[in-house]
């Protein structure tokens, strides 16, 4: 494969995945345009990070179980447009119980111009290398609710130190948490801090995804 981007599981051994937008399980309640391979892409600097990450984690008896990764822009430009619908109820109870669809942006838990879309930034938690159970952490991918910022009350003292397991280790290595959503995580020093690219996820990529130039958004 040509190009910076890479499928993380050809990078990190052993990394689960469940790529949510490329499916029907997520706040949109259908798959996610752009995300046409249930497959999670990022750069190899992001890669190289996480198998730092991975090899941490397996010492604690711990693996990492991936939702998002790379996410095209023409995604993010779904999410405001279903953001303008009627609301249908059928995700709101899992995803938003507390806020209008408008609210998720004005909150911060979607973005207009969104980290992943520029190929560092990463949603994940940790299972148990033994059982394979995910490792509780009081409450589940994408809910938009206080109760996923970093430092939030109402979750168990168990929950509340997988979250700082999760964190200590992403950041050991090379990563920044994000405050109101304990799974996500951006590469510090990641190679394309203002460009924002909008090739599709698909199995196979791209050719050379990183360079399409027609398929880029630049910051203004």
């Amino acid at each position: 494969m040509k190009g910076d981007f890479v499928f993380v599981d050809e990078c990190v051994p052993g990394v689960r995945w469940d790529a949510k937008y490329a499916t029907s399980d997520n706040f949109t309640g259908k798959p996610v345009e752009g995300y046409l391979a249930n497959r999670i892409v990022g750069t190899r600097a992001l890669c190289s990070a996480l198998e730092s990450v991975r090899q941490r984690a397996a010492s604690r008896g711990f693996g990492l179980l991936l939702w998002d990764g790379y996410r095209p822009q023409r995604a993010v430009d779904s999410f405001l447009h279903w953001a303008k619908q009627p609301e249908d109820g059928a995700t709101k109870r899992r995803h938003y119980p507390n806020i209008s669809r408008a609210e998720m942006f004005e909150r911060g838990y979607v973005a207009s111009k969104s980290g992943h879309s520029r190929g560092s930034t990463v949603d994940l938690t940790l299972y148990d290398l033994v059982t394979g159970d995910l490792v509780p952490m009081g409450g589940g991918h994408d809910l938009m609710d206080e109760i996923s910022h970093h430092g939030a009350p109402g979750i168990t003292r168990a929950e509340t130190g997988n979250r700082h397991t999760l964190r200590s280790l992403m950041e050991a290595c090379g990563f920044s948490s994000y405050d109101s959503e304990w799974w996500h995580y951006t590469l510090k020093n990641e190679p394309y801090p203002d460009t924002y690219f909008d090739f599709p996820v698909t199995d196979p990529l791209p050719s050379d995804a990183a360079t399409a130039r027609d398929l880029v958004f630049q910051n203004a």
